[in-house]
């Protein structure tokens, strides 16, 4: 509702502008965006069903691996969907409740990609440091109870974010949201009032959980490096690098697309709006759609799997 000073009061419902700046091409950046969603839902939707088929997969690391494909696939349906309709149908409008409502669950699949990423790195260590324990402590039980405590701490810690601005903030300068989601800092920044609280918060999500989660996954591949080195033969070190190397990559893309797009969007005043918007846009779709090629293609029991079901169907 409009005020006299030119600020809107509770507003029902925001307009997402998609990218600034690119509105009049948004038609044909659309076309690589669904595309890479298109084969990020087939691809993990395929990754969880041969996890699923195949018992010989039914490991820890392949669990893991099953969630994080889950994760991917929520976290692609829950932006592309309004994207492709600002993007191609200019349906830029969204209900307040409805950006909150988004707003959460991607920032929860966020955190839950980042917490089953340091439960696959302590998988590896394990396997790796303590082989013959590791079915031992790895139980089914265990993968229970640090799958539950990812999910939980996600979805405890990133709940107060839209809880903030619906309790806190009622006054907007305006209620154009210059991106293509309902991102957490985006919506802030659009309040009239005091946002140091808001800000605050997600300054501390941002450092509790990745800051968090970063730190235990670095000392875990420093102790499995170490452990690696000290094998005698020369066969057994590069099967163990092998082991980790596709893992290596998606921790590094995850993480060094995070930690760039969250410093741009906070201090990165200089950068334009449409290269941080992309940036934005690309973090968040590029994972889901590497994480099953790289898996994939790295993972001979994987490879084995998709052999398996195609001949298994022929």
């Amino acid at each position: 509702m409009p005020l006299t000073n030119g600020t809107c009061f509770k507003p029902a419902v925001f307009t997402l502008t998609g990218i600034p700046g690119l509105e009049s091409v948004q038609h044909w950046i659309g076309i690589p965006f669904f595309i890479s969603f298109v084969l990020a839902t087939t691809g993990n939707a395929f990754l969880i069903t041969i996890i699923h088929r195949e018992r010989s997969l039914h490991e820890p690391m392949y669990i893991f691996l099953a969630v994080l494909a889950a994760v991917d696939l929520g976290l692609t349906v829950c932006i592309t969907p309004k994207m492709m309709a600002v993007f191609w149908l200019q349906a830029k409008k969204i209900h307040f409740d409805a950006c909150l409502v988004q707003m959460y669950f991607t920032h929860t699949f966020q955190c839950m990609e980042s917490g089953i990423l340091l439960a696959m790195a302590f998988d590896r260590y394990v396997a790796i440091c303590d082989p013959l324990r590791h079915s031992a402590i790895l139980t089914k039980k265990v993968l229970i109870i640090i799958i539950a405590l990812v999910t939980t701490r996600a979805s405890v810690i990133i709940i107060m974010c839209p809880l903030l601005i619906k309790l806190r903030l009622t006054h907007f300068r305006t209620t154009v949201i210059s991106h293509s989601y309902c991102e957490h800092m985006a919506v802030v920044k659009l309040a009239t009032e005091d946002v140091r609280i808001n800000k605050a918060y997600g300054l501390f999500v941002a450092f509790s959980v990745l800051g968090f989660d970063v730190i235990f996954i670095f000392l875990s591949y420093v102790l499995i490096f170490q452990a690696v080195f000290k094998l005698p033969q020369k066969e057994a070190r590069f099967k163990a690098f092998n082991t980790c190397t596709a893992h290596i990559f998606v921790f590094l893309q995850f993480y060094i697309l995070t930690f760039f797009t969250s410093f741009i969007h906070r201090f990165g005043f200089n950068v334009a709006p449409h290269v941080h918007i992309l940036l934005s846009n690309l973090y968040l779709l590029v994972p889901p759609l590497l994480n099953p090629i790289v898996y994939g293609v790295k993972t001979k029991q994987i490879r084995e799997g998709v052999i398996k079901m195609f001949t298994s169907k022929s």
